[in-house]
């Protein structure tokens, strides 16, 4: 199952990285509408997959505390290429995208603290709302940047997985003390 989580992210990042370069190297509206199409659509498998190994690992029971500790660090890079990706495409505010990142890195941080205590802190649930959130911004910014729809549709799922994102970060926050006593949260 972590197989699954950690692969299929990895090769969805280089395929829409791939595909954006790919629309900005052939410079016609119709490639870089494709393109934008066909790299959105690549992120929302590579995010239904990693829906579908998670669900697939807590349901046997195959959860390990390495899958924990890896399926966020392989959402986050999945997630945060895309969003990186969408400000070139001037449908993700670079203010958003970089508050989105400096939360990510927080968390990553609290993350490695608690390794480093013994304890794994896995993903929480409004962790997991929040790699939604972001998710389903991502999307419609594409979508926006492909011209399905006006871009400030895409302002508004970003400011709310900017909002998610930081109601998610006060929640790992607030188990911070007890994760750096060693205690698991």
């Amino acid at each position: 199952a972590l197989g699954v989580a950690v692969s299929v992210p990895g090769l969805a990042v280089l395929t829409v990285i791939g595909g954006y370069l790919f629309g900005w190297l052939e410079g016609t509206v119709y490639v870089v509408v494709a393109t934008t199409l066909a790299a959105t659509a690549v992120f929302v498998v590579a995010m239904a997959t990693d829906q579908i190994d998670g669900w697939l690992a807590r349901r046997r029971g195959t959860s390990s505390a390495l899958g924990k500790l890896l399926d966020p660090v392989a959402d986050k890079v999945l997630v945060l290429a895309a969003l990186v990706m969408l400000i070139g495409e001037g449908v993700a505010p670079a203010w958003m995208i970089a508050l989105i990142i400096v939360r990510e890195i927080l968390v990553s941080g609290l993350r490695l603290a608690a390794v480093e205590r013994g304890v794994v802190l896995g993903a929480r649930d409004l962790g997991r709302a929040k790699t939604w959130a972001q998710a389903i911004a991502a999307t419609v910014a594409g979508l926006a940047a492909a011209g399905a729809w006006s871009d400030d549709v895409a302002w508004w799922a970003m400011l709310l997985a900017l909002i998610a994102s930081w109601v998610s970060g006060l929640d790992y926050a607030r188990v911070a003390p007890r994760v750096l006593r060693g205690e698991s949260a």
